[in-house]
């Protein structure tokens, strides 16, 4: 019987991936990335709350080993001095299943009256929320059922914005052609840095 609990589980979480809306949506916000980051110097800010804050921590590292700066700020700590690192050309990137957590209403609000032209690129499931609509890009999840028994806890729709997380970063890894040689100027050490300076002229 628990073998057959597993594959449901997985094949629930694979297909919410396979159901995530493929829209221009996609576009749109890889465009917004290499313009801000890329174009004119800024660097991609990511948040979320909870889980999804996580989600949004995962994205930062990732995009910045990939050639994208980027960095996770923590939407409580904003509040407390932190959201001092927003310059202008900095682009946001936020993480709200709901579309409704409070402390990224409030960042918003805050980075609004800092950067005043801020923008702002939102993965969520609610496509009528605040938070949507206070986005220049919303990327949908599909609202996926979480496997979660109690139907509470985000495990289903982490992985989907782990996989849109991915998306982005590819999409963008492509745009701009990044290479093996870039790959491991920003990887000295462990498995990853020895085979990507294998596959380049740094030795």
């Amino acid at each position: 019987m628990i073998d057959e609990d597993i594959k449901s589980i997985i094949e629930k979480e694979a297909n919410a991936v396979l159901r995530i809306p493929v829209t221009g949506a996609f576009e749109e916000a890889v465009n917004l990335i290499h313009e801000n980051i890329h174009r004119q110097g800024g660097a991609l800010i990511t948040s979320g709350m909870g889980k999804a804050g996580q989600i949004a921590m995962n994205i930062a590292t990732t995009f910045s080993s990939t050639g994208t700066p980027a960095y996770f700020l923590h939407p409580s700590e904003a509040q407390h001095g932190d959201l001092g690192i927003m310059r202008k050309n900095d682009l946001m990137l936020l993480i709200s299943n709901s579309g409704k957590t409070r402390e990224l209403e409030e960042l918003v609000d805050l980075s609004k009256k800092l950067v005043p032209d801020a923008k702002y690129i939102l993965i969520t499931s609610n496509p009528d929320s605040l938070l949507a609509k206070a986005a220049d890009v919303c990327l949908l999840t599909g609202a996926p059922e979480e496997v979660c028994p109690l139907k509470l806890t985000p495990t289903t729709s982490t992985t989907v914005m782990t996989v849109i997380g991915d998306i982005l970063v590819v999409s963008v890894m492509k745009k701009i052609a990044f290479t093996n040689e870039d790959y491991a100027k920003r990887h000295h050490g462990g498995y990853l840095g020895e085979k990507s300076r294998t596959q380049s002229s740094i030795i």
